[in-house]
């Protein structure tokens, strides 16, 4: 017998205590095993429309839906008796007429009728009515996005203001679809199910459901229920996971579409497919690889054979470690030995009126970056942070003071990652040995161009060996470079993510003002942000502007007590600011809310029962159901510091850019509500924030 869950399963459970959640696990367990125990207890229910549902007792109130077949047993819902019953009475389990997938039709007759919902703004009475979106679509155009027969009409009746309600009634891919077209885009069509086939094998069943072949796989999927990535992929990222690339390749999206998912399993996939292949998933910070080693352990937890030749490390610990395996220890040189040094060798050029802001960022930036070892190198350096260029006068003064520093450091022994990375790469791009097989690296638009140099030498030049998720409008750590110079050419072989599971529609839309319509690397390649879907619904966020700190804390606290009114738990919000400075108002307005809280630190480990509050340089990798960016006011945010180092219109461009980019991940990290408030004259960001709203 086929035993399954259904995404609707999972998403059940998460919302159940952890006793009760217990209970059901146990229950679950059992019916795999034996399906037929006379233990099991269940029930057939007469007023469900569909007569294969049932209802299993999981204790005196609990109870498992499940459609049960002489061949088949799939796990369809859990909660408490009279919410089971109603869920499974207003719901069917069918085969699309067209696509032929496996769908959860909800019974068109049990919906009320659909309205505007009461977060959005009702048009006032003299205003022209919306036009309806689909009124012209026939039937045909319709069924072939998977809109269930019952819903046509409804469909052809909804206009800009209705749609995102009946959205949440539609099916997943039949939702997407239509909010994909009223958007502008043509949405990705799957070829229909060849007749007679198994409708739960069809690519978009297989995003819902999922047969359990043993009681292990059973257990992964229940031990993390809302981390439903690990048992259900959309259509467009399993294609991406498996594909064959002919060489390097990235995957693009917006924040919440799936890009790290998509990693994750693409190097499992790579690691099961090739079982002697050696794989290494990477990333440029230790933050993240701690995620996404907690996440590969999860997702491998039954194989654990695979995370023998999978290793998951940060980009600096593994170049460190390769280094050391061939040179020694060695020591690596921190910020504050650099400013130490910088300032020395300064003071031995007189007379030179460069700050030493200027001179570290130089340093950092172009000559270190690009590991310039000799005055030609740096009077030529094209320098594409930069559009002014320096006269050669002010880089003769420039480079004498750089000499001096490096002479310094091989005195001293110590050496920068960039140093690292750039041996490395040229014993790699010489060597028939190499450590891995197969690279996968996540948040690949904050990679370096050492680091990316390194990589390039380990698998470019390979079919499937270099495999990137990333994206341009979440670059914060790095400036732009080319690519393609340092050999990794991914035109032709980039790909999009267009769908949104973490943050709602409302956030997603007002985030997104934070960034063009499209962004484009040094390469030419376009990242396009325009027909990006988000697949569920929510209220619209709140901007406030406060005139004091006083009264944005006591606003804060005020919204942490509404949130947790609604019955929202502390360690699902976070509260996250520009930098350490700020963190002490964000104390205030949790203190105030008479909650406790954890401050976040580079392990971004989050405790049960404490609101996190964090900066925003940690964001990455988080999610909470509601976020507060805090103390988002004019010198702030954009950082008055940041600004006042730029050297031309060029550096501060990008200063602003990569600033936006900070706001926007803060941002979201918001899945249901967010709110953006200012203590002080507010950001200029703001005003963006805002238009048009």
């Amino acid at each position: 017998m086929n035993f399954r869950i259904a995404d609707t399963f999972t998403d059940s459970l998460s919302k159940l205590t952890n006793e009760e959640q217990k209970a059901v696990k146990t229950t679950a367990f059992d019916l795999q095993m034996n399906p037929a125990n006379p233990g099991m207890q269940f029930h057939k229910l007469e007023k469900a429309r569909d007569k294969r549902f049932w209802s299993v007792r999981v204790s005196s109130d609990l109870r498992l839906i499940v459609h049960r077949t002489e061949d088949s047993l799939l796990l369809c819902y859990v909660d408490h008796h009279d919410n089971a019953y109603q869920w499974a009475e207003s719901r069917k389990l069918e085969t699309h007429p067209q696509t032929g997938a496996a769908q959860l039709v909800e019974i068109r007759e049990t919906v009320k009728e659909i309205i505007i919902p009461q977060y959005k703004e009702a048009e006032k009475p003299a205003a022209q009515a919306k036009p309806l979106l689909f009124k012209d679509c026939t039937d045909d155009e319709l069924l072939k996005y998977g809109v269930p027969t019952e819903w046509l009409d409804d469909v052809r009746k909804v206009s800009e203001d209705t749609i995102l309600e009946l959205a949440d009634h539609l099916p997943g891919e039949a939702a997407e679809a239509l909010l994909c077209l009223a958007t502008g885009t043509q949405p990705q069509i799957i070829p229909p199910a060849a007749v007679g086939s198994d409708p739960f094998k069809h690519p978009d069943a297989e995003r819902r459901f999922r047969t359990m072949q043993n009681i292990e796989e059973l257990e992964r999927a229940l031990e993390f229920p809302w981390e439903k990535w690990m048992i259900f992929l959309h259509p467009a990222q399993r294609q991406m996971v498996e594909k064959d690339y002919g060489g390097p390749t990235r995957v693009s999206g917006s924040a919440g579409t799936g890009k790290t998912i998509v990693a994750l399993h693409r190097a499992v996939f790579l690691s099961r497919s090739n079982p002697d292949a050696r794989l290494l998933l990477t990333t440029f910070s230790d933050t993240l690889a701690n995620a996404l080693r907690i996440r590969m352990r999860r997702l491998i937890s039954n194989t654990p054979r695979v995370g023998e030749r999978l290793e998951c490390i940060a980009l600096n610990e593994i170049g460190l470690r390769l280094y050391e395996a061939k040179n020694g220890r060695t020591r690596i040189v921190s910020d504050a030995e650099i400013a130490k040094i910088m300032k020395e060798a300064s003071t031995e050029v007189p007379d030179h009126k460069f700050p030493l802001s200027f001179l570290i960022t130089e340093w950092k930036d172009v000559v270190d970056a690009w590991q310039l070892n000799t005055w030609e190198e740096y009077r030529d350096a094209k320098r594409l942070g930069r559009k002014s260029r320096l006269p050669e006068k002010q880089r003769v003064v420039l480079w004498s003071i750089f000499e001096k520093v490096r002479v310094k450091l091989q005195s001293k022994k110590l050496l920068t990652y960039a140093e690292i990375f750039t041996r490395l790469a040229a014993h790699f791009a010489k060597s028939k040995k190499l450590p891995f097989d197969y690279v996968v690296v996540d948040e690949a638009q904050d990679v370096s161009i050492a680091q990316l140099k390194f990589l390039a030498a380990l698998g470019s030049g390979r079919k499937n060996g270099l495999f990137f998720a990333g994206d341009l409008g979440q670059r914060i750590f790095q400036q732009p470079f080319s690519w393609k110079s340092l050999g990794v050419d991914i035109r032709g072989r980039s790909r999009t993510l267009r769908i949104n599971y973490r943050t709602s529609h409302q956030i997603r839309i007002q985030a997104d003002r934070l960034l063009g319509k499209e962004i484009t690397d040094v390469d030419g390649n376009v990242e396009e942000r325009r027909g990006i879907v988000s697949v569920f619904n929510g209220p619209k966020p709140a901007i406030l502007i406060c005139d004091s700190q006083k009264k944005e804390i006591d606003a804060v606290a005020k919204w942490i007590k509404e949130r947790i009114g609604d019955g929202m738990l502390p360690h699902e919000i976070g509260i996250f600011v520009r930098s350490e400075a700020q963190l002490p108002r964000a104390q205030s307005a949790v203190e105030k809310s008479k909650n406790s809280y954890c401050i976040l630190d580079d392990k971004v480990e989050t405790a049960s029962g404490n609101v996190s509050i964090s900066t925003m340089h940690l964001a990455k990798g988080l999610e909470f159901c509601a976020v507060c960016v805090m103390a988002c006011d004019d010198n702030v945010v954009p950082l008055q510091e940041r600004i006042e180092m730029a050297g031309d219109d060029a550096e501060l461009e990008e200063v602003y850019n990569t600033e936006r980019h900070l706001l926007y991940v803060a941002c979201t990290r918001a899945r249901e509500h967010l709110l953006i408030t200012s203590g002080d004259s507010p950001s200029e960001f703001l005003d963006d924030l805002q238009a048009n709203l």
